[in-house]
């Protein structure tokens, strides 16, 4: 006797961006009164966060005005929400349903909770499309949501993905697409590859989060998917802002190194799985400029992942896998792959670190 077919929700968080230019500023205040990115007592982080949300205002529009005049974060996590029930859909029994909370903009994280809750699912995964786990990032989302769903009242069985940097889907369709680029090249010698993240303050880090060793797996497994095992290549950060000391090295000083050495660049993010301000502005446009002054003879960029058919079916074996190993947070298949010291991993630690 077939057993009853399940409803199960798939909730895919990401940052979110402004819709339009009058919706940038309350998407910067959103995103500054985060604790999670602005680490001080409530009243000063609301405080700073007015502040800083009216003083990059202007200057935020006016990147946005470059692409459209919003960000196109949302129109791409619905192709790869709907594309992803798709694989899941058609392969399996169950009714798999992709609901999109965003972190800063809408669709927000709360409007994700109540259209599940709607939904009425048997079991809930939730699915940060951020590859690499960060305080900042993943965990922040998982907070929301849960409280959200506290609000709510909504207990749901609930799996958790926490991160999947090394996992063959994520970092398969980037050495794919990778791969043929390199192919096309004449002289792979006179070419550097830019692995290139958002970057992080060094505090962040040092108090725990995995984002960076995580981002250097994530381009040690690319590399080994590779048939050019010793191209010269360097993990660079990018979007630095504010006074304190981030991670490096930076993405416009390797640039500005290639420049002087004589290399040409293929830059590749490695942190983004759609295409917004960081990839379309910072990287296509302000980067490309600052490649054509220093110098480098060329400068070309990989599209990020996006509706890849490869990340798309391997973020559909993830969700499998997760809903057979039942609840609980998860590292890619279930194996945690972060080392002890990194404390406030959700694997490692055990819970969110709230």
């Amino acid at each position: 006797m077939d057993r009853e077919k399940r409803k199960i929700a798939i909730v895919l968080f990401n940052l979110g961006g402004p819709d339009s230019p009058k919706a940038v500023r309350p998407f910067l205040y959103n995103l500054f009164r985060d604790p999670a990115i602005i680490g001080a007592p409530w009243l000063i982080r609301y405080a700073l966060a007015h502040l800083i949300s009216r003083l990059r205002d202007k200057k935020a529009q006016n990147i946005y005005n470059l692409i459209g005049g919003k960000s196109p974060i949302l129109a791409n996590t619905l192709v790869q929400a709907r594309a992803l029930e798709n694989s899941l859909n058609k392969a399996l029994g169950d009714e798999f349903k992709c609901f999109i909370g965003m972190r800063y903009w809408r669709p927000f994280i709360s409007e994700a909770a109540r259209d599940v809750v709607a939904f009425g699912p048997d079991k809930v995964i939730l699915l940060p499309l951020y590859p690499q786990f960060s305080t900042t990032t993943t965990n922040s989302s998982l907070i929301e949501w849960q409280k959200q769903a506290d609000r709510l009242n909504f207990r749901p069985r609930t799996s958790i993905i926490g991160c999947f940097p090394t996992y063959l889907g994520f970092v398969g369709a980037i050495a794919n697409s990778l791969q043929l680029e390199l192919d096309k090249l004449d002289a792979i010698s006179e070419v550097r590859v830019l692995f290139t993240a958002h970057g992080l303050p060094e505090k962040i880090v040092s108090a725990g989060d995995p984002y960076q060793w995580q981002v250097e797996q994530t381009v040690e497994s690319i590399l080994n998917n590779l048939n050019y095992p010793d191209i010269d290549s360097v993990i660079c950060y990018q979007s630095r802002v504010g006074p304190m000391k981030w991670i490096g090295p930076a993405t416009s000083d390797e640039i500005s190194r290639a420049g002087r050495q004589g290399k040409a660049l293929l830059v590749v993010p490695v942190a983004f799985v759609s295409e917004h301000s960081e990839t379309l502005v910072e990287l296509d446009i302000e980067y490309a400029e600052l490649a054509g002054k220093a110098g480098v003879p060329t400068y070309r960029r990989l599209s990020t992942v996006g509706a890849n058919a490869v990340f798309i079916d391997g973020l559909a074996e993830l969700i499998t896998g997760a809903d057979a190993r039942g609840q609980g947070p998860y590292c890619q298949m279930g194996d945690r792959i972060c080392p002890s010291e990194f404390e406030r991993c959700v694997c490692v630690h055990g819970e969110l670190n709230n």
